[in-house]
Formats: structure tokens, C-alpha cells, sequence
């Protein structure tokens, strides 16, 4: 997020491909999330991750026999998606059914992302390093996902809870070693 967020921030997860090239990694800022399943627990976590998708348009798989496909708009909203799942399940929902909720669940993200034009989505503008950008925007009773590409050879994924993501700003961070 840009300069206007003064609250606390953390470098989350950072992924490469087996060349050691960075595929995506996310920020995230306000209260580090948590699972928790008490009643009344996920409305006082104030927070928002946002996620880079390198634009790749065409991509290596790990082994070098085959090609994967692109990373797009709609591999930042599965990302997003998937991350808020990570971080939330219903109060009322057993430990022993998480799992299968979870699958059930990220299924259902990947299916929404692969249509960020249907009816599901709707959209927001927001600055990136200072332009206007269209961002697919999606609530729902966990959080909120958004997802865009502000160009430049990247794609924005973000995730929250307690935060609004109306009023969200990005830039990029020039110096990732303070939050190593």
C-alpha cells in the first residue's frame, strides 16, 4: 500500500520458480491475520495483504519439460482468494471439516477468479504509484479480494478484513530489507 497507510507492515510469503526468479509475493499491513474460529474473533482483525504476480506470458515449469500457463489479473484474484481462505473458517464449522471446507472453498475461489467479468465482481478504481487503475473487486462474509493490472509487468492481488478497501492506495516498495 502507498505511503498513506502508517500502520505496521510485514513481508509475507515470496515464491520462485526453480531458476530462483520471484513468481509472486505478498505484503501485508495492519494486524498480522490468524485463524480463528471464535465467534466475534474475525471482526476485530484489521488488516490487508496485497499480493505481486510477476506478468508472465509464458512460463517454464520446474523441470523445463513443459510450459505453464500465463500468470494474469485472474492468477492474482486465485491468490487473494485463496490467501483470505487461509486465514478464516466459520465459528460454527469443526476443526475435523476444515479441511474439507478449505478444498471446497479454494475450488470456488479458483472458479470466481477464471470469471472476474461475470456478474460476482464488480469494479473499483484505485491508485497504483499514482494512476487510476481498475481493480475486480469482491466481498464476502470473510473479507474482501481485489484484483487488477496496473501494467509496468505486474498484476495486484489483495485480500482484508476490517479494513476498507475503498479507500486503498499502492505503490511499489523500493526497499523490501526493513521488513526482512
Amino acid at each position: 500500500m502507498d505511503g498513506a497507510f502508517t500502520g505496521p507492515r510485514w513481508l509475507m510469503r515470496v515464491s520462485s520458480a526453480a531458476d530462483g526468479v520471484v513468481q509472486h509475493g505478498s505484503m501485508g499491513h495492519g494486524h498480522e491475520p490468524s485463524i480463528r474460529s471464535e465467534a466475534g474473533a474475525l471482526e476485530k482483525e484489521r488488516f490487508a495483504v496485497v499480493i505481486t504476480v510477476a506478468a508472465v506470458p509464458v512460463r517454464r515449469s520446474g523441470d523445463g519439460t513443459g510450459v505453464l500457463d500465463a500468470t494474469s489479473v485472474s492468477s492474482a484474484a486465485w491468490l487473494a482468494g485463496s490467501g483470505l481462505l487461509g486465514h478464516t473458517w466459520p465459528a460454527q464449522l469443526d476443526h475435523s471439516l476444515r479441511d474439507d471446507w478449505l478444498e471446497q472453498q479454494t475450488e470456488t475461489a479458483f472458479e470466481l477468479a477464471d470469471d472476474l467479468d461475470g456478474e460476482l465482481w464488480s469494479t473499483l478504481s484505485l491508485p497504483v504509484d499514482g494512476e487510476a487503475t481498475v481493480f475486480h473487486y469482491r466481498e464476502s462474509e470473510f473479507g474482501w479480494v481485489l484484483a487488477g493490472s496496473p501494467g509496468g509487468g505486474v498484476h495486484i492481488g489483495a485480500y482484508g478484513r476490517g479494513m476498507s478497501a475503498y479507500g486503498l492506495g499502492f505503490s511499489a516498495v523500493e526497499d523490501l530489507s526493513q521488513y526482512l
